[in-house]
């Protein structure tokens, strides 16, 4: 199945929403399902970086493992998720506009299910993050061009 992908423009340099997009303490800020982010290990994020993820699907709790698979700053990224019934890989692409005065972000995830996530993914999963991920790149974009975050936090 094809994934489910947004696009927005932000009024920030592409380092600026990198820096916030890619930052796993700050999920619960902007991504609406994300009840708590706990990142592991207190280095610098690089490939194998996690944190565990609790996230609101339908009228359920999920955590889960978060773990960052590719990692390109300032332009790309990738997060696989794994825990319980799902997994999901989420992608982040971060084009410069103007110069690089402004940017593009496109996120994009794609989900599978396992036991009742087979259930899950169809009737909730997929429609839940069809209406969400629109949203969380406006709140990104919304929380950036007040300046609440910037790259060096």
């Amino acid at each position: 199945m094809a994934g489910i992908v947004a696009s927005i423009e932000i009024a920030r340099r592409p380092e600026d929403v990198f820096a916030s997009a890619i930052d796993f303490a700050r999920f619960p800020e902007w991504q609406g399902s994300v009840v708590s982010a706990r990142p592991q290990g207190d280095g610098p994020l690089a490939v194998g970086s996690s944190a565990l993820v609790t996230r609101q699907v339908g009228p359920r709790q999920l955590p889960a493992t978060e773990e960052i698979t590719e990692l390109q700053p300032p332009r790309t990224w990738t997060v696989r998720a794994v825990g319980g019934p799902l997994i999901a890989v989420a992608n982040g692409t971060v084009e410069p506009l103007d110069g690089g005065e402004r940017s593009r972000l496109t996120l994009s995830c794609e989900f599978e299910g396992h036991g009742i996530g087979r259930l899950l993914v169809p009737l909730v999963v997929r429609p839940q993050a069809r209406r969400q991920l629109p949203r969380n790149g406006q709140q990104l974009k919304e929380m950036l061009e007040r300046g609440r975050v910037s790259a060096n936090h």
